[in-house]
């Protein structure tokens, strides 16, 4: 019986590879060689994950201080406003509520009009004197009947 076995386990075998032959298939990895390569995809897969939450970080850093610094210029320019209404309304002969002021990055843009030719440089000078403006863009016309 011995033989017998040994003869049926040897021609399964043999049935075994030539059905594995004619499928195409050929022997896989061994179960260790299987652990060690999902091993090494999970610590590659893990390292592309580490570096991508890096640089996302950096992202949201720059953005955040890129928001924080026009939130900071906002209200500079808001200020910068407050202070160029406040000395026009202080001039007897310019009516702030007669001049839009816009401000823009420490530009200040003058609309609206002025009694005379010196009270249009006369505001010219009054924002350029406020601190932050750096620029003065005087688009006051002259209106004798104001």
């Amino acid at each position: 019986m011995k033989t017998q076995t040994r003869h049926l386990t040897l021609i399964a075998a043999a049935a075994a590879s030539i059905a594995l032959a004619a499928c195409g298939q050929r022997e896989d990895a061994t179960v260790g060689q299987q652990v060690d390569n999902t091993v090494n995809q999970t610590q590659a897969a893990a390292t592309e994950l580490k570096n991508d939450t890096k640089e996302a970080a950096r992202d949201m850093q720059a953005a955040g201080s890129d928001a924080g610094q026009a939130v900071a210029e906002g209200a500079s320019d808001m200020a910068i406003t407050a202070k160029v209404n406040a000395a026009l309304a202080a001039d007897d002969k310019l009516s702030a509520l007669k001049i839009n002021v816009d401000t823009e990055s420490g530009r200040v843009a003058l609309k609206g009009t002025a009694p005379d030719a010196d009270s249009r440089d006369r505001a010219t000078t009054l924002a350029a004197a406020v601190d932050g403006v750096v620029a003065v863009d005087n688009r006051l016309v002259v209106d004798k009947n104001s």
